[in-house]
């Protein structure tokens, strides 16, 4: 025998140093791919949180990006930096989840307090909506206060609802603003320290509306009427109204600016950051690290939406069809704007000008984005809506794989229970196609005999050799890529079940059975860790947990039920392949790993009933996986 190791063993030597590549490097290249958000900045202090809204003085367009806003002499003017009590935890010790939102114990308690001392309801009008609560904050004129009533903030069901808005100044900031910009000497503009009056007693709710004036020394009133209906639509009417004696040039605009230390988790097939509508196509771009790196990023044609996004809540500005132009920001202290600003106008004494922009402030709840691109209560249909939600390219394989999965739910009660029937069903379905490529495995494997014969006999003339192979396939008629189309016609549905259960919120804090009480979050049971007897958190590469170990276990006795490989380095590396997925998979959402186990068994049951149709591949497979297992050991 040779002392350099054998062809296989060289094989499998390679397979296992790429499987613990990929295994310990797995850390290192989410950090690569999917970047973190926080970079190191400067905490954020008042004087940025005072950049973060429009409304100079005097000012023209150009001022836009900064002014005296909400966060300076307006409320919430004690930013993170300047807060009372423990500092802020450094945002690039911070990691972005799924959720979004405060991860640090520190920063919620620290938000706590801080929302305690801004929200003063003295100073605010009330919003009670089926979809929202919150406020709307009379100095500045700006909507910073939101509550989403129909999602809970943690699986726990005595916590408080979403929070989705915080006032400027506070660690999770968050709010849109409308206004006006101009350049016109002697004319006073509402600014971010302006406090706006309101009858006495008024309330937002779907039934009333309310509204905001404020009228200048120079005979110009100002006035911001809100709406809200009963999701996640305030709309609000921006009015000018020019009694004075002189023409008044103004620029209107409507912002929402927020931080980026609560946005969810940017990977590379579920963007989290600013995006928007253009020109009848959404852009789910750019990153926050592309504003922050550009300053500002114009957004080229015409504007339908405009805002920024998580996996599971967003917040945009629809305009009117007057015309905008739009952009993004980046404020500093890792605070971001998306503004959208109306072309100029003059208005002559005795005239009025006004726009009505509507912001969209909640749930990325699929129907609820159908209807407002559809065009609700009266209301114009917003382009593309619906697509805010990020499909990817077979958005037209996930809407009907999402709609079925709702409707299971509603009918079963339970989102596992709904997840493994779905499987079930499209299982079902592709079981014609599966059956064609086992019959088509069968065929090839009945004449490997005359490949290795022809093969022996034309080893020194390829081209002969091709010639005979393709010669032999036409008089048996088998055809070697009826094999391959039927594993390209099940990828587009299982790629489409696996973005369903990612970017679906109906998943989100659903109880499954016994230790699964949030199918959108990894199994919390983890096997390095004795299942939570020792304290200790293990990295994601470790995270194994008892999902995980059955994902393992079922993929290994599905793979040992597929017929061998050809070839052996082919072989060994199927043998590898589970327990690698087995901790690759592990941190992913539970109910993906249900769906994946639910998928591996009823793969098996497939695979034992066309077995039972072709004992001869059966037989077959026994045979190659005993010889396959004797070169081994001869190796």
């Amino acid at each position: 025998m040779s002392n350099q190791p054998s062809f296989n063993q060289r094989n499998m030597i390679l397979a296992m140093v790429a499987t613990a590549v990929l295994l310990f490097g797995w850390d290192a290249a989410m950090k690569h791919f999917y970047p973190n958000a926080y970079k190191p900045k400067p905490v954020a202090t008042a004087s940025a949180g005072a950049s973060a809204a429009p409304g100079v003085p005097g000012g023209s367009l150009a001022a836009l990006p900064g002014g005296n806003g909400p966060g300076g002499n307006g409320p919430g003017g004690n930013g993170p930096g300047s807060a009372a009590g423990p500092a802020a935890a450094d945002p690039s010790t911070l990691k972005p989840t799924r959720e979004g939102g405060l991860t640090n114990v520190g920063d919620q308690a620290l938000e706590v307090r801080q929302l305690a001392a801004v929200l003063a309801p003295a100073s605010r009008v009330a919003i009670a909506a089926p979809g929202l609560s919150g406020s709307i904050n009379l100095v500045g004129g700006v909507v910073d206060d939101l509550t989403l009533n129909r999602h809970r903030a943690t699986v726990d069901k005595t916590s408080g609802p979403v929070r989705l808005f915080s006032p400027a100044g506070t660690l999770a900031e968050q709010f849109a603003q409308a206004g006006w910009v101009g350049a016109q000497a002697g004319v006073a503009l509402p600014q971010g320290d302006t406090v706006w009056t309101v009858p006495a007693g008024a309330k937002l709710t779907p039934a009333t509306p309310v509204t905001l004036s404020w009228t200048n020394t120079t005979g110009q009133t100002f006035t911001l009427t809100y709406s809200i209906d009963d999701d996640y639509m305030i709309t609000v009417k921006q009015g000018l109204t020019n009694a004075g004696t002189a023409a008044v040039n103004v620029t209107p605009f409507a912002l929402i600016t927020r931080t980026d230390r609560t946005a969810s988790l940017d990977s590379w097939n579920i963007h989290s950051g600013p995006f928007g509508a253009f020109d009848g196509k959404v852009a789910f771009k750019p990153k926050y690290k592309d504003v922050q790196g550009a300053g500002a990023v114009a957004n080229e044609g015409a504007t339908d939406w405009l805002g920024f996004t998580d996996i599971y809540w967003m917040s945009v500005l629809v305009p009117d069809a007057s015309g905008t132009s739009s952009d993004f920001r980046a404020l500093g202290g890792g605070l971001y704007r998306a503004d959208l600003i109306y072309h100029p106008a003059v208005v002559v004494p005795g005239q009025s000008l006004s726009h009505t922009t509507r912001l969209f402030a909640g749930a990325k709840e699929s129907l609820v984005l159908d209807r407002y691109e559809a065009g609700v209560n009266g209301q114009p249909a917003i382009a593309n809506f619906g697509l805010a939600i990020d499909w990817g390219w077979f958005r037209f394989v996930e809407k009907p794989i999402f709609l079925l999965l709702r409707a299971l739910f509603h009918a079963v009660g339970n989102f596992g229970v709904a997840i493994i029937l779905l499987t079930a069903i499209v299982r079902g379905v592709m079981f014609p196609v599966a059956q064609r490529q086992f019959k088509s495995m069968a065929a090839m494997r009945s004449l490997q005999p005359k490949m290795k014969a022809l093969q022996e006999r034309h080893k020194d003339d390829k081209q002969k050799l091709q010639e005979e192979t393709m010669k032999l396939y036409k008089e048996e008629k088998v055809n070697p890529l009826a094999g391959c189309l039927p594993v390209f016609l099940q990828i587009p549905i299982f790629f489409a079940l696996y973005k369903v259960l990612n970017v679906s919120i109906e998943m989100r804090h659903q109880p499954f059975a016994l230790w699964i009480k949030d199918l959108s979050a990894p199994d919390p049971l983890h096997i390095f860790n004795l299942f939570g007897l020792i304290p200790w958190d293990p990295p994601s590469l470790l995270s194994l947990g008892v999902l995980g170990l059955l994902l393992g276990i079922t993929m290994y006795f599905q793979f040992k039920l597929q017929p061998a490989q050809a070839d052996p380095a082919q072989q060994q590396m199927m043998a590898i392949m589970p327990w690698m997925m087995m901790f690759v998979m592990s941190p992913f959402a539970s109910g993906l790993l249900i769906y994946w186990i639910t998928s591996n068994c009823l793969t098996m049951a497939q695979q034992f009933y066309l077995y039972s149709r072709h004992p001869g591949l059966k037989a077959q497979s026994v045979k190659d996986e005993a010889k396959g297992s004797g070169a081994q050991g001869k190796a």
